[in-house]
C-alpha cells in the first residue's frame, strides 16, 4: 500500500532512462514524476533484522514519470509483484513548479475518481522538488505520517493552516474559487518545514504565488482560528514581548451599499504575556501590561494590512473567507458577483477593531 504521493514536473531517473533504451517506459513527451511512499518494506533474511533493529528506512519510494496520473499508477505493476493501492493515501504534495504550469483540477482528477483513495487525504504544495518531502533521515520515520501528524499542531501555531482536503478542492474547483495550501520546505538533511501558503487562483486552477509565515497567521485572525498561536513584537525600549493567543474570535461584517462593498472585522482575544525580555519594568504593572496591549494590537493591524495588501493588490485574490461571508449574510449580493469575486474584492474597503486584553502575566512578575 502506498500512504504518501509527490508529483512533480518530468524528471527521468537513470533506472528509466536505462529501461527506455531498452524498449520500456512511455512512448511520449512525460509531463509528470510521480512517487509513491510505500510501508512496510518488504524485507527477507538478514535485511528483516535490520528493519526490526531501526537500521534502515521503514518505507520505500518509489518514482514513474508520464503524463497521465492513472497510467503512471498502473504502469508501477511491470516493475512490482505487488499493485499499489490507495486505500491509506495520507498526503498528497504537489511542486508549485508543477503546479503553476498544469491545473491542479487535472493533476487531482484521477485520486477524486477513484473509489479507493480516501477523500480525506490531505493535499500540501511544495516550492521545491515535491518528492524531497517525503524523505527523512530518521530511521523509524514515515513520512507521510509525519505531513500528517504535523498538522494536528495547529492548536499549538497559527502558521499552521487548517487541513485541506479532497473533498475541499472538489468544491473550490466547481466553484472556481480561489484558495490556499499548506507549503512544505524539505531540507537535505530530510527534515521539513511548514513555511506559509501557496495561492491556488480560482479562473486558471494554477499557483501564482505564496503567502508567509505572518500572512497565515493573519489570516487565523480573520477566520477566528487563532487560538493556541501567539503574537510577538517589542515594546518602546525594543525589548521582546510575546503573546499567547488563549482565546480568539471574530466577525466578518459585510456592508452593501449599491454598488459599493466594504467589510469590518472585529477582533477580540485575551491571552497571556508569556514572555518578557525587558528588564526595566515589572510585568504585573497595570500601565506595562496596558502598554504591551497596545504593542500587540498595533503588531496585528499591521500583519492584517500587509495581508491585506497581498490580497487585494499584488495577487488580486480573496482566499481569507470574506467572500464565505457574504454569501452567507447577502445572497443575492453574492450571486452577481461571484463569477468576478476574485477582482471585486480587490476593490472593495476593509477595516479592522482590534480587542486584546491580557489576562494574565504567568508565574512570576519579574
Amino acid at each position: 500500500m502506498y500512504v504518501g504521493m509527490a508529483v512533480d514536473l518530468a524528471n527521468k531517473t537513470t533506472a528509466e532512462k536505462q529501461l527506455e533504451s531498452q524498449g520500456g517506459g512511455t512512448q511520449v513527451q512525460p509531463l509528470i514524476t510521480a512517487t509513491i511512499q510505500i510501508v512496510p518494506l518488504k524485507s527477507v533474511g538478514r535485511g528483516q533484522q535490520q528493519a526490526e533493529s531501526g537500521s534502515i528506512k521503514k518505507y520505500l519510494n518509489v518514482s514513474e514519470t508520464g503524463n497521465s496520473i492513472f497510467e503512471i499508477m498502473r504502469n508501477y505493476s511491470l516493475k512490482r509483484d505487488r499493485a499499489v493501492i490507495g486505500h491509506h493515501l495520507k498526503v498528497f504534495v504537489i511542486s508549485t513548479e508543477l503546479a503553476e504550469k498544469i491545473e491542479l483540477h487535472k493533476l487531482l482528477d484521477f485520486l477524486l475518481r477513484d473509489n479507493d483513495i480516501r477523500p480525506s487525504s490531505m493535499v500540501f504544495l511544495s516550492r521545491g522538488k515535491a518528492m524531497d518531502t517525503l524523505e527523512s533521515d530518521e530511521p523509524d520515520e514515515i513520512p507521510a505520517f509525519r505531513i500528517r501528524d504535523m498538522v494536528r499542531n495547529k492548536f499549538r501555531n497559527n502558521k499552521i493552516y487548517k487541513e485541506v482536503i479532497l473533498t475541499n478542492l472538489d468544491g473550490y474547483f466547481h466553484a472556481k474559487q480561489s484558495f490556499i495550501l499548506q507549503n512544505i520546505a524539505a531540507a537535505d538533511t530530510g527534515e521539513i518545514e511548514f513555511t506559509g501558503a501557496g495561492i491556488i487562483k480560482g479562473s486558471t486552477n494554477k499557483w501564482i504565488g505564496d503567502l508567509d509565515q505572518e500572512n497565515l497567521s493573519a489570516i487565523s485572525w480573520i477566520q477566528g482560528d487563532s487560538s493556541g498561536g501567539l503574537l510577538k513584537t517589542v515594546n518602546d525600549r525594543n525589548s521582546i514581548i510575546t503573546y499567547e493567543i488563549l482565546s480568539g474570535e471574530s466577525k466578518i461584517i459585510p456592508k452593501v451599499d449599491g454598488e459599493r462593498l466594504s467589510f469590518h472585522v472585529d477582533i477580540k482575544t485575551e491571552g497571556r504575556l508569556i514572555e518578557t525580555w525587558d528588564a526595566e519594568e515589572t510585568a504585573s504593572k497595570a500601565f506595562f501590561l496596558k502598554e504591551a496591549e497596545q504593542k500587540f494590537e498595533q503588531k496585528l493591524e499591521t500583519m492584517l494590512q500587509n495581508l491585506m495588501k497581498k490580497m487585494q493588490t499584488e495577487y488580486k485574490v480573496e482566499v481569507a473567507g470574506f467572500g464565505d461571508r457574504l454569501r452567507i449574510t447577502h445572497p443575492k449580493v453574492w450571486k452577481k458577483v461571484k463569477d468576478d469575486w476574485d477582482d471585486i474584492f480587490s476593490r472593495a474597503t476593509v477595516s479592522f477593531d482590534i480587542s486584546l486584553k491580557i489576562t494574565d502575566y504567568g508565574s512570576s512578575t519579574e
